[in-house]
């Protein structure tokens, strides 16, 4: 659980979403505009969503695929400091989304399996909070540098150094080899409700990543001090992790598919409250609702497709994070183009949580337990 934990701290809270906090302060050095940061961004999902292909068609080397995911997001975290070239840093953000996803699809099976053998659920429901630590640690972090006006490039390198020590706690302890993926079958084909799933996750993917990679910016445009601002990012990371502890704690007693669609409906309000209160109370509600279902609807989705598939876990896994990073590179492209014809994120806002309740409707409305 601590390796898996402390994994995806490293590829998911830094080696991506570091770029949050990063954004506003790129954009005041003189390194990017708003239009240029969704490009970015959409970088970042390109290499995710390649990653996740690849991983759902690999047989053999999964661990050799983890180890260079983990080292590459570690890296180019620590590269983006070393320059301004706007090309090299599209280049970075791409090989962090592959590594990401490598690493987060390969050790998300590996906890699953290994703590489903100990009778550990909720151990293997923990690892998911990794993100939520990361996110929160990266929150912090870029508080205390905003305070002492660090430059991006010196944010770049303190990011890229967290992540060396973090696995440099961990990289003994990561598997061999991944246990069940040398066994050959039949591969199960995919069901209805796993379709329709699949198709929710990819709403849930484009609904949630323009609060997630534009919260910060927002913030800083609401509030004239830093201080203030920069405190919304670790609000959201300690919100996805509050938001994976309810789960464990009250999943159990309602039915996964109901949670799901509930969660998803709960993120698509806190979506669009910044565009329906333009103001703190709005980016407070958005902050914590859209955190809080972050996870969960992650976590929530993953269990849903173990009830409904009968298929190996891990293509199962890199199927559907496949359909979340086209929704996730979906949004930042749909960003620019708002900024670009209207000046404003706020469109766009409203487009993503319309999709997050589009799908939490379909969870209800089409996925129906089989016969």
């Amino acid at each position: 659980m601590f390796t898996g934990i402390l994994t995806l701290v490293v590829v998911m809270g830094i080696g991506r979403f570091s770029l949050t906090p990063q954004i506003p302060v790129m954009i005041s050095d003189g390194f990017l505009n708003l239009s240029s940061a969704g490009i970015l961004a959409a970088m970042n999902y390109i290499g995710y969503l390649l990653g996740a292909i690849h991983v759902s068609r690999i047989k053999r080397n999964h661990t050799v695929y983890l180890k260079t995911g983990l080292a590459a997001a570690m890296l180019v975290t620590l590269l983006s400091g070393a320059t301004s070239s706007f090309l090299l840093q599209c280049l970075f953000r791409f090989v962090a989304g592959v590594g990401g996803a490598w690493a987060l699809i390969i050790v998300t099976s590996w906890t699953q399996l290994e703590l489903a053998a100990k009778n550990a659920p909720r151990l293997s429901a923990a690892v998911f909070s990794g993100p939520g630590i990361g996110i929160t640690l990266t929150g912090v972090l870029a508080w205390i540098m905003s305070a002492y006006h660090f430059n991006s490039s010196e944010a770049w390198y303190v990011y890229g150094a967290v992540a060396l020590a973090a696995i440099l706690l961990i990289f003994r302890r990561l598997p061999r080899e991944l246990p069940g993926v040398q066994k050959k079958g039949a591969a199960a084909p995919a069901g209805r409700n796993l379709k329709v799933l699949l198709g929710v996750y990819t709403l849930a993917g484009f609904g949630y990543i323009l609060p997630a990679t534009f919260l910060s910016q927002m913030a800083h445009a609401v509030f004239s001090s830093g201080g203030q601002a920069a405190f919304f990012w670790p609000l959201f990371g300690l919100s996805a992790v509050a938001g994976v502890l309810l789960v464990i704690l009250f999943a159990s007693m309602v039915n996964t598919r109901i949670s799901l669609a509930f969660a998803m409906i709960v993120q698509g309000i806190g979506v669009a409250a910044p565009v329906v209160a333009n103001n703190a109370a709005g980016l407070l509600v958005s902050t914590v609702l859209t955190g809080l279902c972050f996870l969960s609807i992650m976590q929530l989705s993953m269990r849903l497709a173990r009830e409904v598939s009968t298929g190996e876990m891990a293509k199962t896994v890199g199927m559907l994070t496949a359909g979340y990073a086209t929704g996730q590179l979906i949004g930042p492209l749909v960003s620019s183009a708002c900024v670009a014809l209207f000046s404003s994120l706020e469109p766009a806002l409203l487009l993503a949580a319309a999709a997050l309740i589009a799908g939490g409707c379909g969870v209800l409305l089409l996925i129906r337990k089989e016969a």
